[in-house]
């Protein structure tokens, strides 16, 4: 689902004044169900880009750098769910997010202070905690870190959107 964050179009646009009052924000943000929103496992900013950033020669990572790092996490998730009838973190159940996404205190309270802030439902706290497994994959840790959870909750930006109006 691909949309802009206000009527104009513009909000979040480095390069241009948004016009929309904070009045017209929130209806155009009330347009979108807050239950569908909360099946959306990442949501994320897209910002325009730059001409100047497109001449840069960038040091991007190379795709199969990337290919070879996803790969390596799913085949943890395989190997970690075996059995259970689920290949990825996206399929965990309830009961499975207990049991495969401990937190510790630190990283627990960060997601309780987001859970609060944001206004997050169950739903939103599972999906971010199973995001922040993933993420933690990818970067081959055994257990889920603050910083994995910050990135996941980075990734919920409709949450963060709808809680400022």
């Amino acid at each position: 689902m691909v949309t802009h964050p206000c009527k104009c179009g513009f909000y979040l646009d480095p390069s241009r004044k948004c016009s929309c009052t904070p009045k017209m924000l929130q209806r155009y943000l009330g347009r979108f169900s807050r239950p569908i929103m909360d099946r959306i496992d990442i949501h994320t900013e897209v910002r325009p880009v730059r001409y100047d950033d497109l001449e840069k020669a960038g040091e991007e990572e190379p795709s199969a750098v990337i290919r070879e790092r996803v790969n390596k996490a799913r085949n943890v998730q395989l190997e970690r769910y075996r059995g259970l009838g689920i290949f990825s973190n996206s399929e965990l159940s309830p009961a499975l997010i207990r049991k495969y996404c401990e937190l510790d205190r630190v990283t627990s309270k960060l997601l309780r202070r987001a859970f609060e802030k944001l206004g997050l439902s169950a739903r939103a706290h599972d999906r971010i905690l199973k995001v922040a497994r993933t993420i933690a994959d990818m970067e081959g840790a055994d257990a889920i870190k603050s910083w994995h959870v910050a990135e996941a909750i980075q990734y919920r930006s409709f949450d963060r959107l709808v809680s400022k109006y």
